[in-house]
């Protein structure tokens, strides 16, 4: 039996070791500076004794916009820059990326402490340290302050929701792969529990969470995109549920999703747009993968990253995730507020067949052309402020944005983006059982004695033949709870 200080230690190690990333070997000491990554000292106060890297694209104009990304427990801001695909995209689209990182200093295996309230909080600790280097950099390298943006991985991730409760008006969208609901635990004891099954609480109870973050604060919210594998166990699918309830009762639009189609690496994407019609939070589900960032490397449009432990060869989560927040400005570093032309009001889906898609927006004075984007990559130069877009599949979900083109070729901002369905595909199917014959026939699954919906992760209560629900199939393999009804 081991002597009982011995015993304390090995609990305190043992309940650490769970609190995010599990690297196989902890690299703790400061990332070198990789290529173009470069350390910045000298940034504030530094309230939570962290480092700060960044990477600034050669030639970026003032008024771009600025990415904070935060690494997983065990990892360096070097290895996030290098496997996250993070600089090919503030090459390509013309944005700052600041890198933070902590150390064994602040935590025994190098996690951001989304889990202390004296770390995680406004105005305090490693948060604080954080939005320091976000006015260093609008100081220094002139960041629009209007966009910006903050990601992280694991408990970065947990950081990241933490971020965007405290200083929703400092981040205007965030992105948290593989991590926790914002103000999941405020103790490490409380951190583990988290992670294999946060609190079954309801989406306004994880809404109050945001709220309670920084009180008297009524937007506007961040927009938040969700990334997270089925088969993590480390940080547990819930986890995703529990964002998505908390960051969609925050906007206040409710848990069904506007939209949902399906991407690469088998990845089931839901959206959930504003009362205007855009897009505020957005779920990405990527079926068999364990715990860390979906990367897909290569040399394609929507590639990046190079795979590597946690680092997960699925799909590039940081090109999905930067098109979200609009950071694919028709490729122009900044996308506007720099004196090019502004984003054309009034993009509106007018029309869709199975294999079509016809749009039509309000004229920008000064354009020359207008430019179409199709989930981000562009498809068109109509010289006039209509375009059908053709050979789409039928059935699936195609986003849009447009900007104006001046006579130089320069392109201004891009403008919100809106979504069209085309007609036909798959029909929706409905099935009605109880939550034990769902498991049984694969449409959810079950963990720690609760049901989840497969695809939507939906939580549908306790794992018996006792509570039944309904659940729609659109599109295969993506189940959402319809207990108020299931139409085709």
């Amino acid at each position: 039996m081991r002597p009982p200080i011995l015993r304390r230690l090995f609990r305190r190690v043992a309940s650490t070791a769970v609190l995010g990333l599990l690297a196989a070997t902890l690299t703790t000491t400061p990332a070198a500076a990789a290529g173009g990554l470069q350390q910045v000292t000298g940034f504030g106060s530094n309230p939570g004794n962290l480092q700060m890297y960044e990477y600034t694209p050669a030639g970026l104009p003032a008024n771009a916009p600025l990415v904070v990304a935060l690494h997983g427990c065990a990892q360096t801001a070097d290895a996030y820059y290098t496997n996250s695909g993070w600089p090919k995209f503030a090459d390509q689209w013309g944005f700052d990326v600041v890198f933070p990182q902590t150390t064994s200093a602040n935590n025994a295996l190098s996690c951001f402490g989304w889990f202390d309230a004296s770390e995680d909080s406004r105005g305090k600790g490693e948060a604080a340290s954080i939005v320091q280097m976000v006015e260093h950099a609008k100081q220094s390298r002139g960041s629009d302050g209007q966009r910006v943006y903050v990601t992280g991985l694991s408990a970065g991730g947990g950081m990241t929701a933490d971020l965007l409760a405290a200083y929703p008006d400092v981040f205007a969208g965030g992105a948290v792969a593989s991590g926790l609901p914002a103000q999941c635990a405020t103790s490490q004891a409380a951190a583990s529990a988290c992670q294999t099954g946060p609190q079954k609480l309801t989406p306004a109870q994880w809404g109050d969470k945001v709220r309670g973050a920084y009180p008297g604060y009524g937007g506007p919210w961040p927009r938040v995109a969700i990334w997270q594998g089925t088969a993590d166990y480390t940080v547990y699918p819930a986890n995703a549920t529990a964002l998505r309830d908390q960051w969609t009762d925050v906007w206040g639009i409710g848990q069904a999703p506007s939209s949902t189609d399906t991407l690469p690496g088998n990845t089931a994407r839901a959206v959930y747009n504003d009362s205007a019609g855009r897009p505020a939070v957005e779920t990405y589900t990527v079926s068999g993968m364990g715990h860390g960032l979906p990367v897909g490397p290569g040399t394609g449009a929507e590639q990046c990253g190079t795979a590597a432990a946690y680092f997960l060869n699925t799909i590039c989560s940081t090109y999905y995730t930067g098109v979200f927040w609009g950071l694919d400005g028709g490729g122009t570093p900044g996308g506007g507020g720099d004196g090019r032309l502004p984003a054309p009001a009034g993009v509106t889906v007018t029309g869709v067949t199975d294999t079509t898609a016809a749009l039509s927006w309000s004229a920008v004075e000064g354009a020359a052309s207008y430019a179409v984007f199709r989930n981000g990559t562009k498809v068109a130069a109509p010289a006039g402020t209509a375009y059908t877009d053709t050979g789409l599949t039928a059935g699936t979900t195609y986003r849009y944005t447009v900007a104006a083109v001046d006579g130089s070729g320069t392109a201004g901002t891009t403008s919100a983006q809106v979504s069209a369905v085309t007609t036909g595909g798959a029909t929706a199917r409905c099935f009605t059982a109880t939550n034990y014959a769902h498991v049984a026939a694969g449409r959810a699954r079950t963990t720690g004695g609760y049901v989840y919906a497969k695809g939507s992760e939906a939580n549908m209560g306790l794992y018996n033949v006792f509570v039944t629900h309904t659940l729609k199939e659109s599109p295969a393999g993506y189940f959402v709870i319809a207990d108020s009804g299931c139409t085709g």
